[in-house]
């Protein structure tokens, strides 16, 4: 399994659209067994799917992250694992043993709600409200 961290300083870097780096591990059997920074080259938004896809990435643990990339990622076949912060090796670390915690509804994802999690829109959940799609 390959996955990607949004990364800067060490840390998970909290807007995957303006992110200028990934940090991608390999994971065997889980445990890390490689790991490089990647430079996305000034890529954004809409392009960085892109830039996974190429790195044939299975899944990315970033912070915020709006609709319009999540669409990107889910057309790519990339697992998301948003809502997460702290230190990059820490969460793929987590990851790789079964134990990363994560918000499956971060920006109002309005696919896959599953096992009941409370929405983050407010009282009015994800209906057809467009406040909630497409945060910028």
């Amino acid at each position: 399994m390959r996955v990607a961290v949004t990364y800067e300083d060490g840390q998970i870097f909290q807007h995957f659209g303006h992110t200028e780096q990934f940090k991608v591990y390999d994971i065997t059997d889980g445990v890390i067994t490689s790991s490089e920074v990647v430079d996305t080259n000034g890529s954004g938004h809409g392009a960085l799917a892109g830039v996974l896809s190429a790195l044939q990435v299975d899944a990315l643990i970033c912070g915020g992250i709006g609709g319009g990339a999540q669409a990107a990622l889910a057309a790519a076949g990339i697992k998301l694992y948003g809502g997460v912060s702290g230190e990059a090796d820490k969460a793929a670390e987590a990851l790789a043993a079964g134990s990363l915690e994560f918000n499956p509804d971060i920006r109002c994802s309005h696919h896959d709600h599953h096992h009941g999690q409370e929405h983050t829109c407010g009282e009015h959940g994800c209906g057809d409200h467009n406040h909630c799609r497409d945060h910028h």
